[in-house]
């Protein structure tokens, strides 16, 4: 439910890739993308997490050919085996890629001496009211796959029967939209596809909300910022009040 951009870097981004910043020794991230994207869309997050010394897996999976269940089977051993030898493996997620890292881990549970931190992206966690309203529309399923009619906000919905997470999960939610159709669909706050109170999930750590909308926030410094601060010390930097 997106349009892909090229992607360019700009002046004050490469200057912060150039700086110099402390390594993060043997640990891994294993960045997931959201429906009808790609590994491209998480290109940015994948060079700023390098540039802290993580090592990083940026998965491709293909987002609109199967279930959420077949997707998470197949994307997130595909990443574990890439960054076997870390002694930390975290997640970043964006919008569907944490709804399969939560059905992942309720199958099969990781060492916890192994499993980092998880920052989800606007996950629909409590799915998302547009899916509803549009599940039924001609091409939906052509645009979106399986996996997007999965997604609705209906109690036998697909995110509605994972239970509360177990693991060390922050979570970003923007409330900033660039689609003011769908936005009317949506009640409440939400980043143009998902509403705030939807990203919640029993059982997270930690919750912030940004000025970011759906499509783009993986690419904004701000979320940038807070996704490192979670991976290194389990929480976000809230602003003083």
């Amino acid at each position: 439910m997106s349009i892909l951009r090229p992607l360019t870097l700009s002046a004050p981004f490469l200057q912060l890739l150039a700086s110099p910043v402390p390594a993060v020794e043997g640990e891994c991230v294993v960045l997931l993308h959201g429906l009808a994207r790609s590994k491209n869309s998480l290109l940015l997050m994948d060079l700023r997490l390098r540039s802290l010394g993580y090592s990083v897996v940026n998965i491709n999976y293909p987002s609109t050919n199967a279930t959420i269940e077949e997707l998470a089977n197949y994307a997130i051993p595909e990443g574990l085996n890439q960054c076997v030898g870390a002694k930390k493996v975290h997640f970043v997620t964006h919008s569907m890629g944490g709804i399969l890292l939560r059905y992942y881990l309720e199958q099969i549970e990781l060492p916890p001496e192994n499993l980092g931190h998880v920052v989800m992206l606007a996950p629909p966690n409590k799915g998302s009211e547009v899916v509803d309203q549009m599940v039924d529309i001609p091409g939906f399923e052509f645009i979106n796959g399986v996996a997007g009619r999965q997604l609705g906000t209906g109690s036998e919905s697909f995110p509605n029967q994972l239970g509360p997470v177990d693991f060390s999960v922050g979570i970003v939610a923007g409330n900033l939209s660039i689609s003011p159709y769908f936005s009317f669909m949506i009640p409440g706050p939400d980043d143009g596809k998902v509403s705030v109170e939807s990203t919640k999930v029993i059982g997270m750590n930690d919750h912030i909300i940004l000025p970011v909308t759906h499509t783009f926030m993986m690419n904004n410094t701000s979320v940038f910022d807070q996704v490192v601060h979670f991976l290194g010390q389990g929480r976000f930097d809230h602003p003083e009040i």
